[in-house]
């Protein structure tokens, strides 16, 4: 079993690692109730771990899957995400177990 105390995901509100930006190394099954002001996210810097990124809180939605070894861990626009990714909308996330 993956020791989880060292997935670390950095979440930014705009493209190209710029804005607020946040850290996560647990669940987060509501990005809204922790502070997080907008409803989406620009870009993602996955230090370490896999991540399932979901569109509504509670783990519901569009789902899209980052990992720290592909793209080196960068996710810069949405359109890096995955080939359904339309929106940046992102409310909850968490680690993905393995």
């Amino acid at each position: 079993c993956q020791d989880h105390g060292r997935s670390r995901l950095m979440l930014f509100e705009d493209e190209n690692f710029q804005g607020k930006r946040g850290e996560l190394s647990d669940d987060c099954p509501s990005l809204p109730a922790l502070g997080w002001g907008s409803s989406a996210v620009g870009s993602f810097l996955v230090r370490s771990g896999a991540w399932v990124c979901s569109q509504y809180p509670g783990y519901r939605g569009f789902q899209y899957l980052l990992e720290s070894d592909s793209r080196a861990g960068e996710y810069k626009h949405v359109r890096e995400w995955g080939s359904h990714a339309q929106t940046g909308q992102v409310q909850s996330i968490r680690r993905v177990q393995q």
